[in-house]
């Protein structure tokens, strides 16, 4: 029975990992919440620390090749997006599966220590959780949508129809942050959440990693993956309002087709709007910064001690690949 928690914890953590993720290839830092632990991430290199049942830490890092390194045009804009949140979404992925190993190890007797995830269970999760979000993101609200326009033809107009749409998705979206935070577990990848964005403040801040100054710190990050979700739905609307497809299934291949556009489009907004946080693109990503009222909560000290232990071996590995960071 706690191997199938455990299970079922790593399948609700991986839908949740867009929202929990921050991609950025910058000068800046960044992370993600996991089980019971945090990764961080510098320009060239990762760290994790998950927390033990025992209370002991246990931490790994790695080198990160900055994609824009080596491929200048993966930097053009537009494009950067779609590496960076595939790097992104990939090393999250890695992290997460780390952080679900510590647990699954956890539960062995001593003598079969080191069973990790089995590579068909991974894929067989990876599948479901594309399926979910595809179907429930993408097939319901339109399916909504059409039926309501069917009854009542005022929603046939190509503009209302999209903004009906639209906000069933929000709700759907919405729906789930919120059922899925009333599991303790997942209250606890919240609260990690928190202790990451907080640990990010001071850092960005210049403040010394302790937890009395990360503390200080709120936990909402506009950086934040709930707040890139969130901007994605909103700019998802107006972009299904250009394409002139009619039929139900001409409007379902385009909203998959027009994923990476999206995708692309929002994470230059959020790119700017981090840097110009009174600009009018800013007001597109509060919505989101509401939002992590729900998928981050405040962490205990332990959960902070966390984030900055990640954080600290990340910054080693980087300094010792030459790496610097420069807070404006």
């Amino acid at each position: 029975m706690r191997r199938l928690l455990h299970y079922l914890r790593f399948l609700a953590a991986l839908q949740l990992l867009p929202a929990l993720e921050s991609g950025e290839e910058t000068t800046l830092v960044g992370g993600q919440a996991v089980l019971e632990g945090v990764m961080m991430r510098s320009p060239h290199a990762w760290g994790i620390c998950i927390r033990r049942p025992d209370g002991s830490l246990a931490t790994h890092s790695e080198p990160l090749e900055k994609l824009s390194d080596t491929h200048k045009w993966m930097a053009w804009p537009f494009v950067r997006g779609i590496m960076t949140l595939g790097q992104a979404m990939t090393l999250g992925f890695r992290a997460l599966r780390y952080s679900a190993n510590i647990a699954l190890d956890e539960l062995q007797p001593e003598e079969q220590k080191k069973t990790e995830l089995s590579g068909w269970i991974i894929a067989v999760n990876l599948i479901i959780s594309l399926g979910f979000f595809i179907f429930m993101y993408k097939f319901v609200p339109l399916l909504a949508a059409t039926k309501l326009k069917n009854h009542y033809p005022v929603f046939g107009n190509q503009i209302l129809f999209n903004v009906v749409d639209g906000v069933i998705r929000i709700a759907l979206f919405l729906l789930f942050i919120w059922g899925i935070s009333l599991w303790a577990d997942i209250r606890r990848v919240y609260q990690y959440h928190g202790a990451e964005h907080k640990t990010v403040f001071a850092f960005e801040n210049n403040d010394p990693l302790t937890i009395n100054n990360a503390q200080k710190y709120v936990t909402w990050h506009p950086r934040c993956g709930t707040s890139f979700l969130m901007t994605v739905m909103l700019i998802a609307m107006l972009f299904y309002m250009l394409i002139p497809a009619t039929t139900f299934w001409a409007r379902f291949a385009s909203r998959i087709a027009l994923l990476p556009v999206i995708a692309a489009v929002s994470y230059e907004l959020i790119r700017f709007a981090a840097r110009h946080g009174s600009s009018l693109f800013a007001l597109m990503t509060k919505p989101g910064l509401w939002l992590q009222r729900i998928t981050t909560q405040p962490p205990d000290d332990k959960q902070v001690e966390t984030a900055i232990a990640a954080l600290n071996e990340a910054m080693e590995l980087e300094k010792q690949r030459g790496g610097a960071l420069v807070i404006a």
